[in-house]
C-alpha cells in the first residue's frame, strides 16, 4: 500500500494504482477523453492532466502511478488552464456542429467542453475534411475525429483485426484505414465495436431512418417489422426509460405510433434457427467421418465475414443455417404472407438489430431466397429506432404495453438468451436432447456456457453420447479458438462464436454509455426473461410447431433447405452492395 494526499485528502491504495483511480476512490472524478481501462492508457488528450506537489511539469492522472507521499491537486488553478487549453486544441481540430451530430447528448467530448464552461475559443478551427462513402454500412467522419486511438486499440486488442492505425505525419497525423487502404478492400467483420468505443461522433453506422419514412410514405408497402432477442435488453436507454419500465410491449406500442403494419419477434425465428442449425449438427455427427469438426454456428454475420477473411479454408465447418434474421425475412414473404393474406411482394421487411453487420448481410445475393425481392428490406440498429422514436416526439409516460402481432410474435426462452454469448449453444443442445431422446432435458442442464468469459467450455452427455463444446465472443477470443483447433490443441464437436464481446447484447448497434461495459448486466436480463417463460425449448413454440406442419414439413427438407440456408463459401464480401436499400 501507498499513502498519499489528493486535493487534501489523505488516501491509501494498492501500490501500482493510478492517480485516477485513486482519486475515484475518494469520489473525485478527473475528466478524460481517451482513455480505456485496460485498452487505451496512453494519455493521448491530455485532458485528465494534474499537479504534483514539487513537480514542475503537469501529468496525465491516467497512466501515472501513486508514490508514496505524493500530494495531489486535481483541481489547482494551474490545471485548470491547461485543461482548459488542452480541450479548446482539439476543439480546434473538431467539427463542432453538435446539433447534427449523432453523439450530442451522448459525447464526451460535448460533455468535457460543457463542464468546462467553454462558450468559444479563440483558435482557429483546423478540422480534418471527411472523405468517406457515406453509404457504406460503416461511417468514419474525419472532421470528428480526436486522435483518442481507441478505436486502434478496441480493433486491434479486442477484435485482432487492425483496421484503423495512425496515419500521416506531423500537424496532419491522423486515423484511417490502416495504410491508407479502402475499407472496402480491409479485412473488417463489421462489428462495430469502434463505433461504441468512440467518444465522439467520428464512427456510426449508416443511418437508414429516411428510408424508413419513405416505406412508411408507400401505400404499396405493408411494413413488417422483427426484433431481435438483445434489442429488449437496451432500447429503452436513450429514450429515458427505466430499464423496469422498458418492456416490449412499450416497443411494440412504439412501432405502432410510428406507423408499422405488423410487429413480430425474431425469436419465433430463433427457434427456427436451432431446429435447422441442432438437426444439421446431429445429422453431422451421425455422418461424422464425412465432416471436419467442430461444427461452427453461423447466425453472426461479424463472425461469417472474419472467418471468410481470415480462415476461408474453415468456411465448410459453418452451419449452413441463416441467421434469424435472414430467416425470418424468408418466411415474411412466403408463409407469413400467406397466412396473413398479403401480396409478398407488398411486404416491406424491416429489421431492428442490436448489430451493424446486419446491414451488410442482408444485401448479401446469397441470403434472398424468398423470390420476392430482398427477403430482408431493411435493417435499424436499436440506437436507430430509439433515434426515429425521438423525432416523432413519442414520450415515454404515453407506451402502453401491447402484445406482438398474432402467431408471430411468440418466442422460447431459448430463443431470448440467443442475445447472449453461449445462448445459442444452449438453446440448440436443449432441443438437440429431445431430438435424439425425444424427451426434454432440465431447460439448465447446459448452464455451463454462460458468462461473460471470452472463452467457455463443457462437456455433456448427449444421450449417451460426450459432446465438447465451446462458446467464444469478441473476435479475439475466436481466433485464439481457431487457432487452438487448427494446431490440434483443443478438439470440439459444437462451437458458437460471436463476433461483440458478450454477445448481441453488447453488439455494435446497441446503446452506449462512454467507459462502461453493459453486456453482462444486459445478459442477466436475458436469463431472468427466459426462467420465466412459459415454454423454454425451440421445439415447443407453436408457431414453429405450424410452420413445419403447415409449410415445411420438417427440419431439413428440401423446402427449409432453400429457404433457411444459405451457401457461405459464395457470399461476397463487399461492402457496397449494401448501397441498394
Amino acid at each position: 500500500m501507498v499513502k498519499l494526499i489528493i486535493n487534501g485528502q489523505e488516501v491509501s491504495v494498492k501500490e501500482g494504482t493510478s492517480i485516477m483511480d485513486a482519486a475515484e476512490k475518494v469520489g473525485i472524478h478527473i475528466p478524460h477523453l481517451c482513455y480505456l481501462r485496460d485498452i487505451n492508457e496512453i494519455g493521448a488528450c491530455r485532458v485528465c492532466v494534474v499537479e504534483i506537489k514539487g513537480m514542475q511539469k503537469l501529468v496525465t492522472a491516467c497512466n501515472t502511478l501513486c508514490e508514496e507521499g505524493m500530494e495531489i491537486y486535481t483541481n489547482s488553478p494551474r490545471v485548470r488552464s491547461h485543461r482548459r487549453i488542452n480541450v479548446e486544441l482539439i476543439l480546434s481540430d473538431h467539427n463542432a456542429n453538435c446539433a447534427s451530430c449523432i453523439k450530442s447528448g451522448n459525447c464526451t467530448l460535448q460533455q468535457i467542453s460543457n463542464d468546462l464552461g467553454i462558450i468559444m475559443t479563440d483558435y482557429e478551427n483546423v478540422a480534418e475534411k471527411a472523405r468517406w462513402d457515406i453509404n457504406l454500412p460503416l461511417v468514419r467522419d474525419a472532421s470528428k475525429c480526436v486522435k483518442c486511438m481507441r478505436c486502434i486499440q478496441v480493433c486491434e486488442k479486442i477484435q485482432s483485426l487492425g483496421v484503423w492505425n495512425l496515419i500521416g505525419s506531423g500537424f496532419r497525423t491522423t486515423i484511417g484505414v490502416h495504410e491508407n487502404n479502402d475499407i472496402n478492400d480491409m479485412e473488417c467483420a463489421l462489428c462495430g465495436q469502434c463505433i461504441t468505443h468512440c467518444p465522439v461522433g467520428a464512427l456510426r453506422e449508416r443511418d437508414d431512418r429516411i428510408t424508413l419514412n419513405e416505406a412508411l410514405a408507400d401505400p404499396e408497402k405493408i411494413t413488417v417489422v422483427q426484433v431481435a432477442p438483445a434489442v429488449r435488453t437496451a432500447w429503452g436507454e436513450q429514450i429515458g426509460l427505466k430499464d423496469k419500465d422498458a418492456s416490449m410491449g412499450k416497443l411494440v406500442c412504439a412501432l405502432k405510433k410510428i406507423g408499422i403494419d405488423y410487429v413480430f419477434d425474431t425469436n419465433y425465428t430463433a427457434d427456427m434457427t436451432i431446429m435447422e442449425e441442432g438437426s444439421e449438427f446431429l445429422a453431422r455427427l451421425a455422418n461424422r467421418n464425412r465432416y471436419t469438426w467442430p461444427m461452427y454456428t453461423s447466425c453472426c454475420p461479424g463472425w461469417v465475414r472474419f472467418m471468410k477473411t481470415q480462415y476461408p479454408d474453415m468456411v465448410g465447418d459453418l452451419s449452413t443455417a441463416k441467421s434469424p434474421q435472414q430467416m425470418f425475412g424468408a418466411l415474411s414473404k412466403t408463409y407469413i404472407a400467406q397466412k396473413l393474406g398479403i401480396d409478398p411482394d407488398k411486404v416491406y421487411s424491416i429489421s431492428i438489430m442490436p448489430c451493424t453487420a446486419k446491414k451488410y448481410e442482408r444485401s448479401v445475393q446469397q441470403v434472398n431466397s424468398s423470390g420476392h425481392g430482398s427477403d430482408v428490406d431493411l435493417v435499424l440498429t436499436t440506437r436507430e429506432i430509439d433515434r426515429f422514436i425521438r423525432s416523432d416526439s413519442i414520450k415515454p409516460q404515453d407506451l402502453i404495453d401491447m402484445p406482438f402481432d398474432d402467431i408471430f410474435g411468440e418466442g422460447s426462452g431459448a430463443a431470448v438468451i440467443f442475445g447472449t454469448t453461449g445462448g445459442v449453444m444452449e438453446a440448440a443442445l436443449r432441443s438437440a436432447y429431445f431430438l435424439v431422446t425425444g424427451e426434454n432435458p432440465e431447460p439448465d442442464a447446459f448452464k455451463n456456457v454462460r458468462g461473460m468469459d471470452g472463452w467457455k467450455e463443457a462437456t455433456f452427455d448427449l444421450a449417451g453420447t460426450k459432446l465438447k463444446v465451446a462458446a467464444a465472443s469478441g473476435l479475439g477470443n475466436a481466433r485464439k479458438l481457431v487457432e487452438a483447433v487448427k494446431k490440434g490443441q483443443v478438439a470440439y464437436d459444437f462451437v458458437e462464436i460471436m463476433a461483440c464481446p458478450g454477445g448481441c447484447v453488447g453488439g455494435g448497434g446497441q446503446p452506449f454509455k462512454d467507459g462502461e461495459e453493459l453486456a453482462g448486466d444486459r445478459a442477466k436480463k436475458l436469463y431472468g426473461l427466459d426462467k420465466i417463460n412459459e415454454i423454454r425449448f425451440s421445439h415447443e413454440n407453436p408457431a414453429v410447431q405450424l410452420t413445419y406442419s403447415e409449410y415445411l414439413d420438417k427440419p431439413l427438407s428440401h423446402k427449409a433447405h432453400d429457404l433457411l440456408h444459405t451457401d457461405l463459401s459464395s457470399w461476397s464480401l463487399d461492402m457496397r452492395q449494401d448501397i441498394e436499400k
